[in-house]
């Protein structure tokens, strides 16, 4: 089951649920995907569950709504503090290459020595899967930023003045919803643009955490419940209405160096990622970058990311804030 959040006139929001290619149907008395959520977790019924216990009204045109730019990201907060960006990196069978290139020593003492980013993810390979009832290795892990940060598909991803350069990353995102006992309840999982600053990460993979404090989008749609073990998407960027890059992706397990579990247990194991109401978007890594391609995206670009049985596809424009001085006063 997909689900999706479509913004009316009036500020209300409708909740939209369907089958991979059937129509879509507003949800009876469900005012977010959030609400719903968090009743599902409070009641200990699954979201399936609570959803045809609503049952199903009017048909709702996903198509049109995209085209009039009416989605949302698929879950919000009244509160963007309390919604959280964040993801994991080195994850995927073949992203150490693109990595590992941008962070190749140039002073390497012996062609044997390993950069710290083939490190972690030789680490992830040996690792990153543990048996049941054991602990794997932890991931690089990244803070991405809150709710305001949320870009709804079909509006443009803003590159900061300051940003080397603003590129996609295809990836999937696990959603999370904390119940009033603490409990982490996953959603499901989203198709991502995991916008990032990969100049900046170039130049010492120390700023990776700055390369990161950028916007990103996932969406239009939720796929309830677990993820299929090989998951096959397609990566394009679109200059002037032409595809100047396209490239399929892999995710999926078995296509990881990690187990959903284990990336999961590493985010959810810090007691501040389980506070009651909160809502975490994680982002699982990605193998595949035009940036590793060398394309130098301009503003205008449109990224497309979609995914087999994800839903409509994930739209965002490339656009470039203008420069503001950021002035520090004394109290």
């Amino acid at each position: 089951m997909l689900i999706s959040q479509i913004r009316n006139e009036d500020g209300s929001i409708t909740v939209a649920v369907r089958l991979p290619g059937e129509a879509a149907h507003a949800v009876n008395g469900a005012t977010s995907v959030y609400a719903l959520a968090v009743e599902a977790a409070n009641a200990g019924r699954s979201l399936k569950q609570t959803i045809e216990a609503k049952g199903l009204g009017a048909a709702v045109d996903l198509e049109k709504a995209y085209a009039e730019g009416r989605f949302l990201p698929p879950i919000t907060h009244p509160d963007p503090a309390h919604l959280h960006l964040t993801g994991t990196g080195l994850t995927h069978l073949g992203s150490a290459a693109t990595r590992d290139a941008m962070h190749k020593k140039t002073n390497e003492a012996a062609e044997e020595t390993l950069t710290d980013s083939m490190k972690m993810f030789r680490m992830g390979l040996e690792g990153g899967k543990p048996r049941a009832g054991e602990t794997g290795v932890q991931p690089e892990w990244f803070y991405k930023g809150n709710g305001t940060s949320a870009v709804a598909p079909g509006n443009a991803l803003v590159s900061p003045a300051f940003a080397e350069d603003g590129g996609e990353e295809p990836e999937m995102a696990g959603i999370y919803v904390i119940s009033e006992k603490g409990v982490p309840f996953r959603i499901g999982f989203a198709v991502a643009n995991e916008f990032s600053d990969h100049k900046t990460e170039r130049v010492n993979y120390l700023w990776l955490a700055h390369s990161k404090l950028r916007q990103a989008s996932f969406g239009p749609e939720i796929r309830i419940g677990v993820a299929p073990e090989d998951i096959r998407g397609m990566s394009r960027i679109l200059r002037g209405g032409k595809v100047l890059w396209e490239k399929p992706f892999l995710s999926g397990e078995a296509n990881m160096s990690h187990s959903f579990a284990n990336l999961e247990h590493h985010h959810f194991k810090y007691g501040l990622f389980r506070q009651p109401g909160d809502i975490h978007v994680h982002m699982f890594g990605t193998a595949t970058l035009s940036f590793g391609d060398g394309i130098r995206t301009e503003e205008g670009d449109v990224f497309e990311i979609e995914a087999d049985g994800f839903g409509l596809p994930l739209r965002n424009a490339l656009a470039i804030a203008a420069d503001e001085e950021v002035a520090i006063r004394q109290l």
